[in-house]
Order: C-alpha cells, then sequence, then structure tokens
C-alpha cells in the first residue's frame, strides 16, 4: 500500500433489497430474496420471465417532473443512493469542506437503455419526422451520472465514469481510492447504477443463454455453487460510497465505517464471455489487490464472491481462490449476495462493497440462499455460508466483480 490512507465515510443505495442502507442490510442479514416476474414490461415472449426488481418505486419521492426528465432510470438510481452517502457522511452544505477538492467516479455497463429504446421506437413507430428528445444523448450516455452528481452539489474535483461490463464500479471504487492516495482528491463519490429490466436487456441476455429460467420459481431462482443453477437473475439499482482521505475524515470528525485498503485488476484475455477455467485472471486480480494492501491472504476473513449463479464462473472463481489462499481458503467465510440481490451488472460491485461494509462493522457475513446441492467441483469443506447469515469478527474483506471481455477487479476493505 502507498500514498495516503483511504477510508469510507458514508453509504447509500436503493437495490432490489431496498430503498436505503438499513432497509438493505437488513434483508441481507435475513436471507431474502428478491427475485419475482418481471413489471416493467410484459415478458412473456421472453425465455426468462424473473428479475430483481426495485420494488414500489416512486421517483416522485426523489425528483419534480421538470428534474426527473433530465434523468434515465440508472441516472435516478445513481442520485439517490449518492445523496443517501452524501449525507450520511455528512459531505452536504459543509463549509469545513473545499469542493474543488472533491471528485465523483461512477461506474455502469450500459447506461441507459431505456432511453435509447425507447427513443428508437418512439422514432421507428411515430411519424417519418427525425424528432428526437433533446434529453436523449444526456439521459443516455453512461457518463451523466457523475456530470449530475457534481452539478447538483457542486463538486469540482476528478469527474468521469468506468464501464467494463461487471467490473464497472469495481474499477471505479479502484480508481476513487488511487486518486485520494495520489493527492488528487480528498473526496471522492463513487459507487455504480444499472437499469437494464427492460425489452433489450432481458432479451440480449436471453439470445446469451445467461439468464436463468427458473420463471415458475423466482425466489430460487439465483442460485450460486448449486449443481442446478442455470444462470443469473437480472436486477437493478445503484450503490454509492464516500472515500476520504482518513487524516481530512479526522480533522472534520467524520464518522468512519472501514478502510479501503488494496484494489487489484486483470485480464482473463481468454474469451469474450467464458471465464478462464482454472481462474487464473481471477486469481491475479485478488493477488495484486493483496500485493497493494501489503497484505498476505491468512489477513483476509470474508470474500464476497462474483458468484452470478452461472455454469462456468462459479466453479472458476473458487479455483481461483483455493489457488491463491490455500490452506486459509478452509478459514474464509465466502458468499455469494447475488443470490439474494441478483445481478446488477455495472452497479454489482457497488451494492456488494456495501455488504462488505456490513460484515466489518457489523461481524454479520450475509448468507449465500438457495443451495440445495453442491455443484460436485465445489470442494464442500469451504465456508460458503449457506442458507443463513453467520457472525463473526471480519477484520478484512475482499470483494470480487468480473466483466464479459475477461475483465476482472477485486477490491479489499479493512476494520479500523
Amino acid at each position: 500500500m502507498s500514498g495516503r490512507r483511504v477510508v469510507v465515510t458514508g453509504i447509500g443505495t436503493i437495490n432490489p433489497l431496498g430503498h436505503n442502507i438499513e432497509e438493505y442490510f437488513q434483508n441481507l442479514q435475513d436471507g431474502v430474496s428478491a427475485a419475482a416476474p418481471i413489471t416493467h414490461f410484459d415478458a412473456s415472449k421472453f425465455r426468462s420471465r424473473i428479475a430483481c426488481e426495485v420494488k414500489d418505486y416512486d421517483w416522485t419521492r426523489y425528483f419534480d417532473r421538470k428534474e426527473v426528465r433530465k434523468y434515465d432510470r440508472f441516472a435516478q438510481f445513481a442520485m439517490i443512493s449518492a445523496d443517501e452517502a452524501l449525507r450520511d457522511a455528512a459531505v452536504v452544505d459543509n463549509d469545513a469542506i473545499n469542493l474543488e477538492r472533491v471528485g465523483v467516479v461512477w461506474g455502469s455497463g450500459t447506461g441507459g437503455t431505456t432511453t435509447f429504446y425507447e427513443e428508437c421506437k418512439g422514432y421507428v413507430e411515430g411519424d417519418f419526422t427525425p424528432r428526437f428528445s433533446p434529453f436523449f444523448v444526456p439521459r443516455m450516455v453512461v457518463d451523466l451520472p457523475a456530470g449530475f452528481i457534481s452539478i447538483k452539489y457542486g463538486f469540482m474535483g476528478p469527474n468521469y465514469s468506468t464501464v467494463s461490463a461487471c467490473a464497472s464500479s469495481n474499477h471505479a471504487m479502484i480508481d476513487a481510492l488511487n486518486l485520494i492516495r495520489w493527492g488528487k482528491a480528498d473526496v471522492v463519490l463513487t459507487g455504480g447504477s444499472e437499469a437494464t429490466i427492460n425489452e433489450p436487456g432481458v432479451g440480449s441476455f436471453c439470445g446469451m443463454m445467461a439468464l436463468s429460467t427458473r420463471n415458475d420459481d423466482a425466489a430460487h431462482a439465483s442460485r450460486p455453487f448449486d449443481a442446478a443453477r442455470d444462470g443469473f437473475v437480472i436486477a437493478e439499482g445503484g450503490g454509492a460510497l464516500v472515500f476520504e482521505e482518513l487524516e481530512h475524515a479526522k480533522k472534520r470528525g467524520a464518522k468512519i465505517y472501514c478502510e479501503v485498503v488494496g484494489g487489484g485488476m486483470s485480464a482473463d484475455a481468454h474469451h469474450m464471455t467464458a471465464p478462464h477455467p482454472e481462474g487464473k485472471g481471477a486469481m491475479i486480480a485478488m493477488r495484486e489487490a493483496l500485493r497493494d494492501a501489503d497484505m498476505e491472504p491468512c489477513e483476509i476473513d470474508y470474500i464476497n464472491a462474483h458468484g452470478t449463479s452461472t455454469p462456468l464462473g462459479d466453479v472458476a472463481e473458487i479455483k481461483a481462490i483455493q489457488s491463491l489462499f490455500g490452506d486459509h481458503a478452509y478459514n474464509l467465510n465466502i458468499s455469494s449476495t447475488k443470490s439474494m440481490v441478483g445481478h446488477l451488472l455495472g452497479a454489482t460491485a457497488a451494492v456488494e462493497a456495501l455488504a462488505c461494509v456490513m460484515a466489518i462493522t457489523k461481524g454479520i457475513i450475509p448468507p449465500t440462499i438457495n443451495v440445495e446441492t453442491l455443484d460436485a467441483e465445489i470442494d464442500s469443506n469451504l465456508n460458503l455460508t449457506l442458507g443463513v447469515c453467520q457472525h463473526r469478527e471480519v477484520r478484512a474483506a475482499l470483494s470480487n466483480t468480473f466483466g464479459f471481455g475477461g475483465h476482472n477487479s477485486s477490491i479489499i476493505f479493512r476494520k479500523m
């Protein structure tokens, strides 16, 4: 680990398990499944007709009609989760903070797909006048949530977005960590958001045979590590964390959840969508995160696995963990929170980082639910935290996120 120390001083979320941190943590702890039949559109023609939607969402609770015109659903989730995190960190309207030293690094894999679909559909099905909304581009492009957040709160530090499929928000957090280490900012709001439960989003992943088709049993469809898993359950939402330089946080009396100590990145260099069969790229990302943190494998107590519930990915990740951690792998708690919240694509790392914060601050390991028969290729002696949460002191937690294209990323949080 090099440079200045970085801590987490604020957290926020809106996702299928809760409209705020308190609801999310409680449902994680209770092992609740958010999967249900799709309600956003008529999915009757699709192979997969289930998803983890943000339930009972009412945008009028957060935005006025003029304001919401600018925001695709994925940007709405960004603004809501960011606001909770920033207020939790007491950053909003704080005269002690130099806004020129506050940045935003936000991740999303797809951006405003709902806007893109609706605008193109409206053009094709409408008259022949090439009339698109003036908000088409601002609502669609991936980088706008970072811009919107900076405009709302006056943050004038580094500001951009990361796009690396399902690894997007992990890469955003690693960038945020390094920006503070290098002295480019004192505070960085980071995380990710996604809203792809629409016809092209679900249809495209159906075309890849990537989604679970357990349509008659949605609550048990996301089943990482289970022998009968058949694909992931698509989800939506956002998660945000405020990263801050340690001395800066202490000076203003900020609440500190934990320290961010390392990040690792790699490429599989193997296949467009399939992971390396032995998890080599995943192992490299975890190894580099440990090196960056100047930590030994034995110092990690919990791994939030990428664990998407796909046939190839889950086994490859477990192989990578055992390859790197050796005998210590049997001392770890490992779990996949996607079994409950689903797969938020580019936002998934952000909501899983929050699960790591919960594990460290509360001593509660969220469970992997829905495992009935463990895959024969997965070592049954590993503690996959099956069925119910487990209580233990967590000195440090590592979170894995991997994306199509062979993008691998790992980030480590440590107890202060």
